[in-house]
Order: C-alpha cells, then structure tokens, then sequence
C-alpha cells in the first residue's frame, strides 16, 4: 500500500509540472523559417529570436493564460513595434500585429 501511494503522489507532482507551462511557452518556428523561444520573463512571456540574421533580439512581450495573449510585437526586418495578439491551437500558434487598430497583419507559427 505505502508502495501505490508514492506512486500516486510521483504520478501527482510530475503531471502538476507538465501542466504547469502555459500554452505559448516553447520553441516556435515562424512564418519566416525562423525559431523563436517564447519563455516567461516577469510578469509576463518574451519572444526572442534564437536563428536567422536577428538572433538574440527580443521581438515581443505577450501577457495572458490558456490560449489568449497580448501584448507587442516587434518587425525586426523594419525595426517597428505593433501591438499585438496571439492565439495558441494546438501546435499552431497565430500571431497578429496591428497599427491603430486597424491595419493588422497576420502570421501563423508552428511549435517545434
């Protein structure tokens, strides 16, 4: 019996740590062919390049849980900050940046 229960209390902890990242959290390979690593920093999850000519640069900081985050985002080709959303499907991660509201656009990353 006192082998079932520690068992049952590994079994507890190791499934508490594997939901205990949220959605967003990972490795991501962008519209670009790029990887970007999203880690929570603070209060809130940073999106830095890991590949590609931007390596190392942060392009983003996202609040949220579940599978709804805002925040920026930044084009590291242009060097412009948009605000912006992303929503985690699975392994699909669709990022969208906007300028007032109303001129967005729209990418969707793969986790890897």
């Amino acid at each position: 019996m006192k082998k079932l229960t520690i068992l049952t209390g590994l079994a507890f902890l190791i499934s508490t740590n594997v939901f205990a990242a949220e959605a967003i959290e990972g490795n991501w390979k962008t519209a670009s062919g790029e990887t970007a690593a999203i880690a929570k920093c603070g209060s809130a999850f940073c999106v830095t390049l890991k590949t590609g000519k931007h390596a190392g640069k942060q392009i983003g900081k996202m609040k949220g849980s579940g599978n709804s985050y805002s925040g920026e985002i930044t084009d590291p080709a242009a060097d412009k900050t948009y605000s912006g959303s992303g929503t985690v499907s699975g392994n699909s991660l669709s990022m969208k940046g906007c300028v007032l509201k109303v001129l967005c656009k729209s990418q969707t990353w793969t986790r890897l």
